[in-house]
């Protein structure tokens, strides 16, 4: 039986309930009765009983309320429950606890001021997740200040997960600038992020051989980037107990005098490469002969200026193009403004150029394109004349693309191979503090106006990069990451640029996955997660004007997309002992 209803011309239609069934080849129908009377609302009732439906409609009952972003909350949450990262801040549930995790989590969904966080994690459901709806500004700093008393131990937490005996530590130290005037430890030294005029907060972040971070401390802005290297060293013996490692470091970071200090603790070796003035004085002594690279890019030498000490000559190609092409251009530029300064002092007639106001100019010109060994000037009373020195840039040519990689480890435990792979992981540590700086995680600008705040804050950034580090390992197949890059490194050569593996070319090339989902980006995974709402529902009153306090939630079925991502979450192996 059903309802249907009939055109009647000018009149209202017909409401007929009628019977149909088949009759051979044919549909026949009879009309059993007249419903045209009945009201609306009975007919409505009517055609959901014949329909199996039920009698009241959802629609009827209740009301969408509030739509709130939840799945790129409930996929943050998912992770640092699976890292126990929550745990590991603090054994025992409380409400600061509850605080940090909603900050760190808020720092990977929307990185904002400690004001706006408190009005940002509203928009989504991580306030109603981990009770914190209520806390205010003040709650937060308070919470802060509760984080920074236990870093110590939470580092000490982390180092026993990610370092082990003889393993890499990689460090490396980067600097933020600072808003403000009251913090000590914003000073002027050397500004990293191009922002002039204002102090910066340095920082140094270890990490173990695969880049994921272990620690951070917090130096004023003059500190120098090697003196940091002794309370790196200290805090791997004291505080983390460990013996033997091998601490990675660039050519700035482990100089000369921080080896000697590694040096008086038998068990720590080290990694780092040579400075430019060390390789001529190499090849000048004969200890580097540059027909070694004839043949190979790589070749394992010797010398009595580095005892002990294994020495891997490397010769990249495409290195060896870009520092010409760079010089020529930096060449190009400075006799363009020498020139400019030539033709100043020619045609000054009157008011004659000193010779110390020519010093100045040429000295600003050589000073900002680093040029100066490469021309000789002669400075007089209102004259001024340059020439190249043609010499010193042929045989600074003839080390283009050659760097050496030094270190204190013998062949037994590294092959000249697995060394210079280990120098070039230093790339992992820059690109956490790509992260931390970038659009990711906006470790700066660093406003907080205490001694105390500014490591608290810059401790909270490290812990969303270490949610953030195993969330882009556990989302690879979804991202334009290359999945198989951990593996293809200890396989492709060590001195030529990395290729792409042939997943991660298809990727790029297709946008799409090898399942036929759409590739990813961190940020807009989250965001495409984000969509999954959770929707709340209010009961509607009998009353006509009066709302209901009867309320419930409910979060639709996820996309395929935010399937496969919640997928990958749950089944990534990880190291939360």
């Amino acid at each position: 039986m059903y309802i249907a209803v009939v055109p009647n011309r000018n009149s209202p239609p017909a409401i007929l309930l009628r019977e149909g069934w088949r009759d051979g080849k044919k549909t026949r129908q009879r009309t059993l009765a007249n419903l045209s009377d009945w009201p609306k609302e009975k007919i409505e009732a009517f055609r959901r009983l014949l329909h199996d439906e039920p009698l009241v409609s959802p629609h009827d009952l209740f009301t969408t309320q509030k739509t709130i972003p939840h799945g790129h909350v409930e996929a943050i949450l998912e992770m640092i429950g699976r890292l126990k990262l929550d745990h590991l801040i603090s054994a025992e549930r409380c409400r600061e606890r509850d605080l940090v995790v909603a900050m760190i989590a808020q720092r990977l969904i929307d990185p904002c001021s400690k004001l706006a966080t408190t009005r940002a994690w509203h928009t989504t459901t991580l306030a109603e997740e981990l009770e914190v709806a209520e806390a205010s500004e003040n709650d937060l700093y308070e919470a802060m200040d509760w984080l920074l008393e236990r870093k110590e131990r939470i580092e000490k937490k982390l180092a026993a997960r990610h370092l082990r005996e003889g393993g890499l530590v990689l460090y490396d130290v980067s600097s933020s600038f600072y808003e403000g005037r009251t913090c000590p430890l914003a000073q002027f030294g050397h500004d990293r992020d191009g922002k002039k005029g204002l102090p910066i907060i340095v920082y140094g972040v270890m990490t173990n051989g695969e880049g994921c971070p272990v620690a951070v401390e917090v130096y004023p802005g003059n500190t120098g980037d090697p003196t940091t290297v002794a309370d790196q060293i200290e805090k791997l013996r004291e505080q983390f107990g460990l013996s033997r490692v091998v601490m990675v470091g660039d050519r700035g970071m482990l100089t000369q005098p921080q080896i000697d200090k590694l040096k008086l603790h038998p068990g720590f070796g080290w990694i780092t490469a040579l400075k430019s003035t060390a390789i001529r004085e190499l090849v000048e002594q004969g200890a580097l002969q540059l027909s070694l690279l004839d043949q190979k890019n790589l070749a394992e030498i010797t010398s009595p200026d580095y005892p002990g000490e294994r020495l891997m000559v490397c010769h990249n190609p495409f290195l060896e193009e870009e520092r010409k092409r760079k010089r020529q251009a930096l060449l190009e530029a400075t006799e363009k403004s020498l020139q400019k300064i030539s033709k100043e002092v020619a045609r000054r007639k009157k008011k004659l150029l000193e010779a110390k106001e020519i010093g100045v100019k040429v000295g600003k010109v050589l000073g900002r394109y680093k040029m100066g060994k490469h021309f000789e000037c002669k400075i007089g009373e209102s004259s001024f004349a340059w020439n190249r020195l043609v010499p010193s840039i042929e045989q600074e040519e003839k080390l283009d693309g050659i760097y050496v990689v030094r270190t204190s480890e013998p062949a037994e435990r590294l092959s000249a191979e697995e060394t210079v792979r280990s120098y070039k992981s230093l790339a992992e540590v820059e690109r956490a503090f790509r992260c931390l700086k970038g659009v990711d995680l906006l470790v700066r600008p660093i406003r907080h106006r205490t001694e105390d705040r500014v490591p608290a804050h810059i401790f909270l950034c490290v812990l969303a990069y270490y949610v953030e580090w195993h969330l882009r390992r556990a989302w690879a197949p979804l991202l334009f990451e290359d999945e198989e890059r951990q593996e293809e490194r200890q396989r492709r050569d060590p001195i030529l640029p990395a290729q792409p593996s042939a997943s991660a070319q298809r990727k790029k090339r297709t946008h799409q996955t090898g399942e036929g989902i759409a590739v990813q980006s961190f940020k807009s995974l989250l965001g495409e997660l984000a969509r999954r709402a959770r929707v709340i529902y209010a009961l509607k009153s009998e009353k006509a004007g009066e709302k209901s306090n009867l309320t419930f939630s409910q979060v639709p079925e996820p996309t395929p997309l935010q399937a496969r991502a919640l997928e990958l979450l749950r089944t990534f192996p990880v190291t939360a002992n």
